[in-house]
């Protein structure tokens, strides 16, 4: 009711008579029963269809695109807006199609811009359909329980190494810090599968805790990669001048005690419940007990945002440390047992460490990203996995000449330094 249609000059210069006729059709395709596109997983916004028509030219290739505004208010969860058109010669009946259209997405509607006329709307994708969510939910779920086997044995190796290498102590906080982080992937799958596994009827009060939980967990997961990031800067940056008393208990006081301190603030505002995953045809793909769809101010800032800043300090110390150890790789310190393919893994290795797998995350939107949520359930379910095969590689047999011993490396630039100066 309150749309915009507005023709470019360039329409009407073309026509050979001073008068013509522009004809706008606002048609209702529920009832024509008209437009129906076979396998058609978008709605139309308010199942409604514009058609434009100049004279009797078919038009098309403009320079200056049409631009029709689709006024609307705020958009259902999940849903992601596209302009798009009927193109009759698309499949066998006829679909819709979005080639020769940019949408703008305004506070009070959608602005299509194309440069042909024809029959247009405003095409509601789901980010997930049905079945796509099911089977990432059955993925998710898999990998899960995979990681959280490997996450113990994980955990059971570092303490094995801990107790084997008491007298090197970079190695055993090093070992430490990845137990931590270990832990809090071994606790966040736990209570993930936990909570996909409730049902809608869940009382309000076990939900709230099951949200809580499943918070504090993913919190303490991007806080210990953090802290990890803070680690490699102290080795390979300040390389450690100065001792810290105390070093790993405080890392954990910071690890697991800030997430609660977080967790503790966004209980108080109530921001727990219930929380459904829909597809556009109102199919429930899964109930989780998490931040409700009134806060989720909450989730931007305490999830998205927080991560948004670990993660660029996280790649700007990875950058800094592949650099070093490129450096280091040619110097003959290190030539002899450090080689390439060691190298790769450590890199790798520290790519998990630091949560670089957890960014896809940010690519995961429109219909077009269901390979990338694949990829990002996928890659983070096996990160556990990783990082076990990472350790057990550069930390045994020969631990003490590991390239995972960051102590090892740190050694050499001094060294190197030295010599240099």
């Amino acid at each position: 009711t309150a749309g915009k249609i507005q023709l470019p000059r360039e329409i009407f210069r073309s026509l050979s008579s001073w008068t013509t006729r522009v004809v706008v059709m606002v048609l209702n395709i529920q009832q024509l029963g008209m437009f129906e596109e076979a396998n058609q997983t978008g709605q139309i916004l308010d199942d409604t269809v514009v058609g434009i028509t100049v004279g009797e030219m078919s038009i098309s290739g403009l320079q200056d695109p049409v631009q029709l505004t689709f006024a609307h208010g705020h958009l259902p969860h999940g849903v992601t807006p596209r302009c798009v058109f009927w193109d009759p010669s698309k499949g066998v009946a006829g679909g819709w199609s979005s080639s020769g259209c940019v949408t703008q997405s305004r506070d009070n509607g959608t602005v299509c811009s194309c440069d042909h006329l024809t029959f247009f709307t405003l095409l509601l994708n789901p980010v997930l359909d049905g079945s796509t969510g099911q089977a990432l939910m059955a993925v998710a779920t898999a990998g899960c329980g995979v990681a959280m086997a490997f996450s113990s044995f994980t955990i059971a190796f570092c303490i094995f190494l801990r107790c084997k290498l008491r007298s090197e102590e970079m190695l055993r906080i090093n070992l430490g810090l990845h137990m931590n982080l270990v832990g809090s992937l071994f606790l966040l799958n736990l209570a993930f599968l936990i909570n996909s596994g409730l049902s809608g009827g869940t009382q309000p009060g076990t939900c709230r805790f099951m949200g809580v939980l499943t918070h504090y967990c993913l919190l303490c997961c991007f806080t210990w990669m953090a802290l990890e990031g803070c680690h490699l800067y102290l080795l390979f940056v300040k390389v450690l001048g100065t001792y810290i008393h105390h070093y790993l208990a405080k890392l954990c006081l910071v690890g697991w005690g800030f997430p609660a301190l977080v967790v503790g603030v966004t209980g108080v505002i109530g921001s727990y419940g219930d929380y459904s995953i829909q597809a556009t045809d109102h199919q429930v793909i899964a109930h989780l007990c998490w931040i409700t769809s009134k806060h989720l101010l909450v989730h931007y800032i305490t999830i998205c945002g927080y991560f948004s800043l670990i993660f660029l300090f996280n790649m700007a110390v990875f950058g800094v440390v592949t650099q070093k150890s490129c450096r280091l790789q040619g110097t003959r310190a290190v030539q002899g047992d450090r080689k390439a393919w060691r190298v790769a893994l450590a890199a790798v290795g520290l790519f998990c460490l630091l949560g670089a797998t957890w960014a896809l995350a940010f690519l995961t939107y429109g219909t077009s990203s269901a390979p990338v949520l694949y990829l990002f359930t996928i890659l983070n379910s096996l990160q556990g996995i990783f990082i076990f095969i990472w350790l057990v590689i550069l930390y045994y047999p020969k631990t003490k000449e590991t390239t995972g011993s960051l102590s090892h490396i740190i050694r050499h630039d001094k060294t190197t330094t030295v010599s240099q100066d």
